[in-house]
């Protein structure tokens, strides 16, 4: 009898593409590129996690600021975790429209030499990237700039030998890795592991990020 392979520990991710995206990103490369410009004034005061100068990290409100083009993309953002959520869980019709959302969201500017590290979400379940611009990579680094993802399976590599060190994916226990292109949305578990690889280019890589996480209508978290 054949062996029949299963994957019965799974991460789910979702990738989505923004309708009309170079007009969208047109406009909020430029209102990111104005809010850097201002300083302090939309800078996060007290980042988590140490901004090399390389990179600017907006204020967590971004998806209240009232801009046209910034409700565009919440709004984009919002229904495509609404129908990942829908894929991935249990949940009927009914309680699905009981969800409440609530969300940090930011900009990421990077530039050249400009990095992100290890770093996960807590009090969130669900987090997202999007690509505004993914900058000019000069070629000199094969991993410049990329969102890169640590297998959460830390005890597959107690012991490796020839018999499990080329295992395919989803078995293998390698990084996933994602170079992202403008109007690529990336949803992820929050407790997932991640990073930005150092970015190798010229001009800016600009991406939004955010968490989100649900009560219901009652108030409770469920």
């Amino acid at each position: 009898m054949a062996v029949q392979l299963s994957a019965p520990f799974a991460v789910p991710f979702g990738f989505s593409e923004m309708p009309d995206a170079p007009s969208l990103n047109a406009e909020l490369r430029t209102l990111f590129l104005a809010r850097e410009a201002a300083g302090s004034t939309y800078a996060n005061a007290q980042p988590t996690m140490k901004i090399n100068p390389s990179l600017f990290e907006s204020r967590f409100d971004l998806f209240r600021w009232p801009d046209p083009c910034i409700r565009r993309l919440r709004e984009f953002c919002w229904s495509q975790l609404h129908e990942m959520i829908g894929h991935t869980t249990a949940l009927d019709a009914a309680a699905m429209q009981a969800l409440v959302g609530h969300a940090d969201a930011w900009f990421h500017i990077t530039r050249r030499g400009g990095w992100f590290a290890q770093h996960n979400h807590p009090m969130a379940s669900w987090s997202g990237v999007y690509c505004v611009d993914a900058g000019r990579d000069d070629g000199s680094r094969r991993d410049s700039g990329l969102l890169s993802f640590t297998s959460p399976t830390v005890a597959a590599s107690m012991y490796v030998d020839a018999a499990n060190k080329a295992l395919r994916i989803p078995f293998s226990h390698d990084s996933r890795e994602f170079r992202l292109q403008p109007g690529q949305l990336v949803l992820f578990p929050s407790w997932l592991v991640h990073q930005v690889t150092p970015f190798a280019g010229d001009g800016e890589r600009i991406t939004v990020a955010f968490n989100a996480w649900f009560t219901v209508r009652d108030g409770s978290a469920r």
